[in-house]
């Protein structure tokens, strides 16, 4: 490390990590040697960037980025692609690395939120920002976070679950029309849209009464898409004895290859047909306006639960990814049984005690009685 002076400016020099120099001219000797300690201070902490490679436009990174999460559903790489175009790059693309601060992100939200987006749009907007700067840092163009410390708007809690009855699901299935057995199906296997409509023949044995959910379609800006269920997890699903009747003519006597349901002139069902078609005239003549069709697959975890049907197999049978997804989303729709689980505890306490359940005076906490205190 050196500084030396070159006509009436200050060039301060230092050795990176890399093995390579490196050096910066200032016009006050004072700022050269500030400079020079920064560089050091952060070859010090392992937070030492290669100059070069800070300087990349974010827009550059975002790009890579983007080609690394293949392994994603394609609505999901959709909609980061989407939250980038439209609510990241255009503040952010030709802006360097080096140049992201904690100040200008704090700026950007606030952008966000004036803007009118919801404070769900605005933490969409920041994960996928942070993304691509979490790249950055594997890459080694960053070495933190500049999107770590910044606050979002806090979220508004979820729009309170709907869970249908059995006689909603029925009134529900017979305005349907000639999709009742869907709309059934849905609320009685917790099927998600998706893999319904990607079910195959193949898939349903009725003699086993198990239904094997091995794919599923999502609309991908105009085109289905077939691909594996959410987070790549196929599971089987038991079918009860009466709907197995009721999909005997869907099944018996087909292709194994063919679609379960189709839409009416053929081909895979697309959710926004099925919707504008079936769904909200038949949610009108239930009776049950603003009902979506996720909600049957709410009603489904409701309807098992309250036929006593456990956690674990509740979480099997949907395809949560763990029990505790299962117990956020449903744990309260179990009843609260303390009273009676403490009661019988104490039940077998007080067949093991002496004094049947009452707690023994140790003497160590209280002083003595009278009639045993010595003198």
């Amino acid at each position: 490390m050196s500084i030396e002076k070159r006509g009436t400016s200050w060039r301060a020099r230092y050795r990176g990590p890399d093995g390579r120099e490196r050096n910066k001219s200032f016009g006050r000797k004072i700022d050269a040697q500030r400079w020079q300690h920064e560089q050091q201070s952060r070859i010090n902490r392992g937070e030492w960037v290669d100059p070069s490679v800070s300087r990349t436009p974010f827009g550059v990174v975002a790009d890579e980025w983007l080609a690394t999460i293949h392994h994603l559903k394609p609505t999901t790489r959709y909609s980061y692609e989407f939250v980038l175009r439209r609510r990241v790059l255009p503040t952010w693309a030709r802006v360097p690395l080096s140049k992201i601060t904690h100040d200008g992100l704090v700026q950007w939200v606030t952008a966000l939120v004036e803007s009118g987006l919801s404070a769900s749009q605005v933490h969409q907007a920041a994960y996928v920002l942070s993304s691509v700067c979490k790249y950055a840092i594997r890459t080694a163009r960053l070495t933190r976070n500049p999107m770590a410390d910044v606050r979002l708007p806090r979220l508004r809690s979820e729009r309170e679950r709907r869970f249908l009855t059995h006689d909603e699901v029925a009134k529900l299935a017979a305005a349907a029309g000639t999709y009742a057995s869907l709309i059934r199906l849905l609320a009685y296997t917790g099927l998600r849209w998706g893999e319904a409509a990607a079910l195959r023949v193949g898939d349903i044995d009725l003699v086993r009464r198990r239904l094997d959910v091995v794919r599923a379609f999502t609309d991908v800006r105009g085109r289905m898409i077939e691909g594996s269920p959410k987070s790549h997890q196929s599971r089987t699903v038991p079918l009860h004895r009466w709907l197995c009747s009721e999909l005997a003519p869907y099944v018996e006597g087909r292709d194994r290859d063919a679609l379960v349901f189709t839409a009416p002139g053929g081909g895979p069902l697309r959710k926004s047909n099925f919707r504008h078609r079936v769904w909200y005239p038949a949610v009108r003549a239930a009776g049950l306006d603003g009902l979506t069709p996720h909600e049957l697959r709410h009603t489904a975890a409701s309807l098992y639960i309250a036929a006593g049907t456990p956690p674990k197999v509740v979480q099997r049978i949907l395809g949560h990814a763990s029990i505790t997804i299962t117990l956020d989303l449903y744990g309260h729709l179990y009843p609260d049984e303390m009273d009676q689980w403490a009661d019988r505890l104490g039940e077998i306490a007080a067949t093991v005690w002496p004094e049947r359940g009452q707690i023994r005076d140790t003497g160590d906490d209280e002083p003595p009685s009278e009639a045993g205190a010595k003198p």
